[in-house]
């Protein structure tokens, strides 16, 4: 399970320098947008389109719904911008409220998150015999994520999605770091758990019946 949580193997992540640019371009968008220059958000959703379509689509596994989703977290990002204080980074801000935002929309509609028990189905037999290939090993991972209980699976999304600290991620959670640890760690035994479930035990049970 180690590799799977070095958070880069969740998708894009920002060198620090490029973090600490694209901060201080969201500030002045910010601060345009306040002033009355409203074109001045399609910077902002330049820059974090492709990202928060990725978290969308680790919640739903639908492309065309992620970019929904995306679309209505931009909608909410952009009606509460004043309330933006500075307090935390933009980024932060913005995860929290594109978490609460796809949070609402996950209890308002279905959404086609495939359940553990799928997960022997989505690879065939290959995967009772651990030879699944690392692109379809890697997508098993994502898609055990998605199915587990919601705390965990919010903690595990945000804290390996971006290069983030413990600190920021329970911001953006709105949990203490303690709390977060706990989950992340949680989270992380039950998916180490389910997927061994998953995986292992009808590798046992094709031996058996070969015996």
């Amino acid at each position: 399970m180690e590799k799977y949580c070095n958070r880069a193997f969740w998708g894009m992540h920002l060198t620090y320098q490029e973090d600490v640019v694209a901060e201080d371009k969201d500030l002045t968008d910010v601060q345009c947008v306040l002033e009355g220059d409203v074109s001045a958000f399609e910077n902002i959703v330049r820059r974090w389109q492709k990202p928060l379509i990725n978290l969308a689509f680790r919640f739903c596994r639908d492309r065309q719904r992620a970019e929904e989703m995306a679309q209505d977290a931009f909608f909410q990002i952009y009606q509460k911008l004043h309330g933006f204080r500075g307090d935390s980074a933009f980024s932060t801000w913005l995860f929290a409220v594109s978490l609460n935002t796809f949070r609402s929309s996950m209890r308002r509609r279905s959404l086609p998150v495939e359940s553990i028990e799928a997960l022997a189905e989505i690879a065939g037999g290959n995967v009772a015999h651990l030879s699944v290939e690392q692109r379809e090993r890697d997508e098993l991972i994502r898609r055990a994520v998605a199915a587990l209980p919601p705390k965990y699976r919010d903690a595990i999304i945000l804290y390996y999605f971006k290069e983030k600290d413990l600190a920021e991620s329970a911001k953006i959670i709105g949990v203490s770091e303690g709390t977060l640890k706990a989950r992340l760690h949680r989270g992380r035994e039950l998916l180490g758990r389910k997927l061994c479930d998953t995986m292992v035990a009808p590798a046992a049970a094709a031996e058996e019946v070969h015996l």
